[in-house]
């Protein structure tokens, strides 16, 4: 099993007043040649933005776009026509393919936390594409739930990729084995709250561990923990 570590005191750093973001990779200012990607997996930004801001409109293409909204909500308004307010629990999904123009904006109610995610298309060029999907916090209490995956069913969005994103909430410690979706596929464990150890690695709040070249692997969690897996090709 190779192995490798993205500490969160690490990670690239802006902030522009109304919006503080951190890198897992390369993105916008921030450039680190040594973490450009993992795998298809090509950014993950931790992002804080102030009640009532965001993002003007703004175009996208061939890049698969998660959103994971962690705390209040964004207003996402596309040129396909859609309009939509995506809330704490709910997840986003966007295939840019051939080109999507799209804004986003904290709502005036409060700041808005939220990771947002690319991951490199399966399929290029392909109509652009949105949808969302709430989920029910039980399903992830002591167990990781899919939130998005390539098979396409009603309990998880789909994705024009190999790629299998699953969130998990720990009350209590949890010891359980993760088995890789795919062969030659890795996994991007981040941590949203809490701790978990993998192997010999110890995870804090925001730090995250990239994993491939075997089956399953193991993960220690420690009570009060929220966890991010995002199972992607490694090519």
């Amino acid at each position: 099993m190779k192995e490798k570590l993205y500490k969160a005191e690490t990670r690239g750093e802006a902030n522009h007043g109304w919006l503080q973001s951190r890198f897992s990779f390369s993105f916008a200012e921030y450039y680190e040649p040594s973490r450009i990607h993992f795998g298809l997996l090509r950014v993950l930004n931790d992002d804080t933005i102030a009640a009532g801001t965001g993002f003007g409109a703004h175009p996208h293409e061939n890049m698969e776009i998660v959103t994971v909204v962690l705390k209040g909500e964004v207003l996402h308004r596309d040129n396909t026509g859609t309009v939509a307010g995506i809330k704490a629990g709910e997840v986003q999904i966007m295939s840019a393919g051939t080109g999507i123009v799209h804004s986003e904006h904290a709502s005036k109610e409060g700041e808005l936390q939220l990771l947002q995610i690319w991951v490199f298309p399966k399929e290029r060029n392909v109509k652009p594409r949105y949808d969302q999907k709430k989920f029910d916090e039980k399903d992830k209490i002591g167990k990781f739930s899919t939130l998005v995956s390539p098979e396409k069913s009603d309990d998880s969005l789909w994705i024009n990729q190999d790629a299998w994103f699953s969130i998990g909430k720990f009350d209590v410690d949890t010891n359980t084995r993760y088995a890789i979706k795919k062969p030659g596929n890795g996994v991007f464990v981040f941590i949203i709250e809490g701790g978990a150890s993998v192997g010999t690695n110890m995870l804090g709040k925001r730090d995250a561990l990239g994993v491939w070249d075997t089956t399953d692997f193991e993960i220690n969690i420690g009570a009060g923990s929220e966890i991010l897996l995002i199972d992607v090709p490694m090519n």
